[in-house]
């Protein structure tokens, strides 16, 4: 506890500490007895416990719509019927009463959205799956009660956002999107200049205020009292604002972060917290800490960079990336991802690619009808994601390739996050092969009616799956190669301790159009990123743990070979 001291005197000064700790102490207190807490304490040995059984499907609580059930209902029965335990955990994507954003702008933490399900139907996902869910931790709806208060001049509110009663100077702020940062909105006390990184919508909080930060805590411990052992801060980079700094990775974001594990520590100590964090590697690691910051992390640098080795058939900038990620302790983990709800970051890439490769892995995404979202700079717009399904963008929809192909290419793909250390994210939309939803961007782009154009066009990889559709569609064909596919690598990964995701590995240099990694056991795995046979005879003889055979030293092209 003495940490937790320390932690709200650098936050929030000496003078305020010793009030907030008082209060924050019997808040722990409250939920230190919560039976689902004790329950999962004594599940897990009062640690946090992975093993190569864990991976992670990352879904909306209405991918999946059955007539008749709620969607909570339907994804719980979908995943169970069509997945099983070949997965360990479900990511539900925010679930609560939204107002825009797909549910990223919350109008209540602490209610189930009425369209989906309720609290009982979470829970019932989480006897069966770890659970993990976010915490929009940087802003909420303006429709909820807590802004409502705020224009109405309720006392209790009136800090909880951060405004002022005049325009100021915002200019050195980093910002993730094209909107104007400071939103003008009229209240009781006079007009306010409101701070809003994301869209009007998205209202930022204020964690200078302790009430705000006792309110958020108070959240937190609800969700580990509801079955959820996985937190994902949202957008954590923004948390913490200060006029004259770029209000981006500041200490007090840190020292937030690492007050909230000192915290699950004592209440919990076997929940998770994960950071998301779209950014450069370098900031983007910087939230382990000295291993007392987030237990994982995302791997930002593996989407752009696994689509840029298959698109051109050469994998040194992930080698390049591998021997990078060896300068990391071994209890650091990576959340590792290549698609989700939001496009594919690209801020990571700059790191490795020139210019020109940039340029064309932005050119080839458009070209596999796909869009590129943008962000302002100083120097202008400049690219900040691409959307599209990660299966068009590994392969190019206007080719006519038999299925067979384009599976074992995208699964190829896939098999880094299967087998790399960390634990897999796996999104429903690759899990089950989809391709992209143009269709959907249109009825958003119809639907806009002003809004940014980033959350439009990632639309197209938010398909909602009709479930007795999609069962048929499973008989036969892409979607049931693909998740026969993924099936497969999971097995052999949760099959073998290799692959538990503290285990250490170094990649081997080797031809470009092979990526091979050797695990601290000794298994190696060999993923081929071109469409060409490559002979590698060193590690002749060995079986192929996925394959079933003994490898003969030749890998065919988009190839994946796990050697034992």
């Amino acid at each position: 506890m003495e940490k937790i001291k320390q932690r709200l005197e650098f936050i929030y000064g000496s003078e305020k500490a010793g009030e907030i700790f008082t209060k924050l102490t019997e808040l722990m207190k409250k939920y230190k007895t919560n039976k689902i807490i004790n329950s999962k304490n004594e599940k897990y040995g009062g640690k946090v416990e992975l093993s190569e059984k864990d991976s992670i499907v990352i879904t909306y609580g209405d991918s999946v719509l059955k007539e008749g059930k709620n969607p909570l209902a339907s994804l719980h029965e979908f995943l169970v019927k069509n997945v099983g335990n070949s997965v360990g955990g479900v990511h539900i994507l925010p679930f609560f009463p939204y107002s825009s954003d797909d549910g990223f702008s919350v109008i209540d933490y602490k209610k189930v959205n009425p369209s989906l399900g309720d609290w009982e139907d979470v829970r019932r996902i989480g006897k069966d799956y770890r659970l993990m869910a976010d915490l929009v931790i940087n802003h909420m709806s303006q429709k909820s009660d807590w802004f409502q208060g705020f224009l109405k001049g309720d006392e209790k509110y009136k800090d909880y956002f951060v405004s002022f009663n005049k325009e100021v100077d915002v200019s050195s702020v980093f910002r993730p999107r094209m909107n104007p940062l400071l939103t003008k909105f009229e209240t009781s006390w006079g007009d306010r200049y409101v701070w809003t990184t994301f869209s009007e919508d998205q209202i930022d909080l204020n964690f200078a205020n302790p009430d705000l930060f006792l309110e958020m805590i108070d959240i937190l411990l609800f969700y580990l009292s509801n079955s959820i052992e996985m937190i994902r801060l949202d957008a954590i980079g923004f948390l913490w604002k200060e006029l004259g700094t770029n209000c981006f990775h500041l200490d007090k974001t840190h020292e937030i972060v690492k007050l909230f594990r000192d915290i699950f520590e004592e209440v919990a100590p076997y929940a998770v917290i994960i950071t998301e964090t779209n950014v450069p590697y370098k900031d983007n690691v910087s939230y382990f800490g000295d291993n007392d910051e987030a237990y994982m992390v995302y791997q930002f640098s593996y989407p752009p960079l696994v689509l840029d080795a298959f698109l051109r058939g050469d994998s040194r900038y992930l080698q390049k990336l591998f021997k990078r990620l060896k300068d990391l302790k071994k209890e650091n983990l990576f959340f590792n991802f290549l698609a989700s709800h939001d496009g594919v970051g690209v801020l990571a890439a700059r790191d490795f690619l020139s210019d020109e490769e940039f340029e064309n892995m932005l050119e080839a995404v458009k070209g596999h009808q796909g869009h590129v979202s943008y962000k302002p700079s100083p120097n202008g717009e400049v690219p900040y994601e691409m959307n599209i399904n990660y299966f068009d963008a590994i392969n190019d929809p206007n080719l006519d390739v038999s299925s067979e192909v384009e599976v074992k290419k995208f699964l190829a793909s896939q098999a880094l996050i299967v087998f790399s250390k960390g634990v897999p994210g796996i999104y429903i939309h690759s899990l089950f092969g989809s391709r992209n939803d143009e269709k959907g961007v249109e009825m958003a782009m119809g639907e806009r009616g002003g809004g940014n154009m980033n959350n439009i066009y990632r639309r197209i990889n938010r398909e909602r799956l009709d479930f007795e559709r999609v069962g048929v569609e499973l008989d036969s064909g892409r979607r049931k190669l693909v998740l026969d596919g993924f099936k497969k690598m999971l097995k052999v990964r949760s099959e073998n301790s290799d692959f538990g995701p503290y285990i250490s590995e170094e990649v081997i240099d080797s031809d470009k159009r092979l990526l091979v990694f050797k695990k601290e056991t000794g298994l190696v795995v060999i993923i081929n990123v071109s469409s060409e046979e490559v002979e590698l005879s060193e590690f002749k003889g060995r079986n192929d743990l996925l394959g079933g055979e003994v490898f003969g030293g030749k890998v065919g092209g988009y190839g994946v070979k796990v050697l034992k």
